[in-house]
């Protein structure tokens, strides 16, 4: 075996490890584009399902989104399929009673991940994050969208859809997407029957697909990328929501980056979160002067969790690269080895970048380099109208910070936190005592309570 083909098996290898098996062959994939396109495929096919319907998002409104789901679900169940919803109990909390009620009425089986818990401290931490479509075991949709207006749009009322990504899954893989359907499924109450996990799907492709089904604790998704980086000989470009990187990562992308990979992030300009876009930032100018190119999209909400590396390597999913997400959540990402949809995901991220304004480093005598924006030439107007709620979302910083006073703006926030916790000892020392040793006495029981499971747990 020579150099290069030993080097390959070696990187194939790893991934097999990292990913939690081999690459999965014979699949059909197919891009899919913001909920105008995403939607659609995912209606049609729950209305060509035959034999089940599982059906698992972090975020499921009673929108006019939510009843174009909640009615196909409806009519699917009424057919006789067995259709099985799964949501989180935090994403999906603003739903209304009614809408679940109209869903089990029907025959759907409803159930939400990570209810308040008193006796479990750490699980009222974990969330069920995913977002995932399967259809008879063999055909499923997966990506970044939850369900809701937002990923819609609205053109009568000039609101784009937000810019997400997702990919349509035909063949084996789907049936591995199931499988990490069944395994959450039964964590909260009574497993699939075994007849709802198909065995053997015949191939109806050429793709490789491999599976990351992240769970709270895991690191599985984080070392994917983390290889990912690593191995990367000429490019990797990135579009991510909410990215704030890990240690790891980060160094990563900066050692990449220094030895002539051309690494580009694409992140959203103004975020429904806007402390996280912060936190974001407060990152680029380590990362500008490492040789990484970062542009800012503009228009609705970006919202896509994807990877492109060396014209070969697609990873899309619902894992954002940041600590909360890779390490606290159930996540779900398909890494593809197919060079022709890698060229469509290239293809796409150049489509994104002429929406985008490139953050540059402007440097001068007197100073290290101050932060600015580079719009394409010819940079579309935004036609955009928030809806209410993105509205509302951005009104939680009343100020919006400038890129070069992201960290000041951080730490304006939690002086202001730490000023208000002050006042309160000093103020009402009492209350606040009893307050701070009522939080002690539960974290304490519920670490207690912990233990207890895992040594019965224990062989």
């Amino acid at each position: 075996m020579n150099t290069t083909a030993l080097g390959a098996s070696l990187a194939d290898r790893a991934l097999d490890r990292v990913s939690g098996g081999r690459p999965i062959p014979g699949n059909k994939v197919e891009l899919l584009f913001d909920g105008p396109e995403v939607y659609p495929a995912m209606l049609d096919r729950i209305a060509e399902a035959r034999h089940w319907v599982h059906f698992d998002n972090y975020i499921i409104r009673d929108d006019r989104t939510g009843w174009r789901f909640a009615d196909a679900l409806i009519a699917k169940a009424r057919e006789g399929a067995r259709v099985r919803v799964l949501t989180d109990w935090l994403g999906s909390f603003t739903t209304s009673r009614r809408y679940w009620r109209a869903l089990r009425e029907a025959g759907v089986e409803v159930r939400q991940y990570g209810p308040p818990d008193f006796w479990r401290f750490r699980n009222n931490l974990m969330r069920d994050h995913r977002k995932l479509l399967v259809v008879d075991g063999v055909r499923a949709i997966t990506g970044g969208l939850c369900i809701g207006d937002e990923w819609a749009g609205d053109p009568a009322r000039a609101r784009q859809p937000w810019r997400d990504t997702g990919v349509a899954v035909d063949g084996p893989a789907a049936a591995a997407l199931d499988q990490a359907f069944g395994n959450l499924w039964r964590r909260i109450g009574p497993a699939l029957p075994p007849d709802e996990l198909p065995s053997d799907v015949p191939a109806c492709g050429e793709a490789e697909v491999r599976v990351l089904a992240g769970e709270p604790g895991g690191i599985r998704t984080s070392r994917a990328i983390e290889l990912l980086l690593a191995g990367t000989a000429e490019r990797v470009w990135i579009s991510d929501a909410y990215l704030v990187a890990p240690r790891g990562i980060f160094s990563t992308l900066l050692d990449a980056a220094r030895q002539g990979v051309d690494v580009r992030l694409l992140v959203p300009s103004t975020s429904d979160l806007p402390h996280v876009r912060n936190l974001t930032r407060t990152g680029y100018r380590t990362l500008l002067e490492a040789g990484v190119r970062i542009f800012e999209w503009r228009g609705a909400m970006l919202h896509a969790k994807t990877a492109v590396a060396d014209g070969r390597w697609v990873r899309i999913g619902s894992t954002n690269i940041n600590v909360l997400s890779l390490i606290a959540n159930w996540e779900l990402d398909v890494l593809i080895d197919d060079p022709a949809f890698a060229q469509q995901m290239e293809n796409q991220f150049r489509r994104d970048l002429e929406h985008s304004a490139e953050v540059v480093l402007e440097r001068s005598r007197l100073f290290r380099g101050t932060l600015a924006f580079r719009p394409p030439e010819e940079l579309p107007p935004s036609r955009h109208a928030p809806g209410l709620r993105e509205r509302r979302r951005r009104a939680i910083v009343a100020v919006r910070a400038a890129i070069g006073g992201s960290e000041r703006a951080l730490y304006l926030q939690w002086m202001l936190v730490l000023a208000v916790v002050a006042a309160l000892l000093l103020l009402l020392p009492r209350a606040s005592g009893l307050v701070l040793a009522a939080v002690a006495l539960w974290v304490a029981l519920t670490a207690t309570v912990d233990a207890i499971r895992a040594a019965r747990r224990a062989p």
